[in-house]
C-alpha cells in the first residue's frame, strides 16, 4: 500500500506543476483588480483546496509568468507588514490563457475518453 501512496503524491506533485500557471492566470483574469501572492492563494484554497499549503510554491510561478510577459506586477507598501507585490494579468497573458484553456479541455476530454474504458 505504501507504494501506491508514493506514486499518487508523485503524480499530484507533476500534475500540480502542470497547472498551476493556467490556475494562476485564470484567478487573475477573473480579478477585478491586482492582487497580491496571499489573496491569490486564498482564492485558489477557497476555489477548490489546490493550494492548501503550498502558498511559497506560487510565488516562483508568479515571477516566472511575469518574466515571461503574461503578468505585470508591482509593489505597494502595506500597513500590517511588509511590501507586497500586486499581479495583473497582461492581454499576452490573456490570449495564453485562452489557448491554455482549449489545450486543457482537449486534454481533459482525451484523458476522460481513455479512463472511461478502465475497469475499476
Amino acid at each position: 500500500m505504501h507504494d501506491i501512496d508514493a506514486h499518487r503524491r508523485k503524480f499530484e506533485k507533476e500534475l500540480a506543476a502542470g497547472t498551476t500557471s493556467l490556475v494562476l492566470l485564470a484567478v487573475l483574469a477573473a480579478a477585478r483588480q491586482p492582487m497580491y501572492g496571499y489573496e491569490i492563494a486564498r482564492r485558489l484554497e477557497t476555489a477548490a483546496g489546490v493550494v492548501a499549503g503550498k502558498q511559497s510554491a506560487l510565488y516562483p510561478v508568479l515571477r516566472n509568468l511575469a518574466a515571461a510577459g503574461l503578468l505585470d506586477s508591482h509593489v505597494e507598501p502595506s500597513a500590517s507588514g511588509p511590501p507586497r507585490r500586486y499581479y495583473a494579468i497582461t492581454a499576452t497573458g490573456r490570449g495564453v490563457l485562452r489557448d491554455w484553456t482549449a489545450s486543457w479541455s482537449a486534454t481533459r476530454r482525451a484523458v476522460d475518453f481513455v479512463l472511461k474504458g478502465v475497469p475499476s
